[in-house]
C-alpha cells in the first residue's frame, strides 16, 4: 500500500538563475518543478536525533593519500606507521 504524503506549501526566494536552472531540469525530465524539488530533497541525508546524518561515514574514500600501493600494502604500511605503539597509544 503506497504511503500518503501531505503536501506542504513553501515559498522560496531564489536567484533568477537558480529558478531557471530548476525549471529547465524539470522540463528536461518531463516532470513538474514540485516533483523535481521533491526528488532532490529525497537525495539529502536523513537527520537522526541529535542532528547526526544518516550517512555519517559518507566521506570515506573521498580523500587521496597519494600512495598508489595502499590497497595492496595496507597491512604492511599500517605496521610501519604504528611500529612500537600499543592500542593504548591511540
Amino acid at each position: 500500500m503506497p504511503s500518503t504524503v501531505d503536501p506542504v506549501t513553501v515559498t522560496l526566494d531564489l536567484p533568477a538563475d537558480a529558478q531557471a536552472r530548476l525549471e529547465t531540469e524539470a522540463s528536461r525530465r518531463g516532470i513538474t518543478l514540485d516533483q523535481l524539488i521533491a526528488e532532490l530533497a529525497a537525495e539529502l541525508p536523513v537527520s537522526r536525533a541529535g542532528g547526526e546524518a544518516k550517512h555519517r561515514l559518507s566521506f570515506i574514500g573521498a580523500g587521496h593519500s597519494g600512495r598508489g600501493d595502499l590497497s595492496r600494502r595496507h597491512r604492511e604500511i599500517r605496521a610501519e606507521q604504528t611500529a612500537g605503539l600499543t592500542a593504548n597509544d591511540f
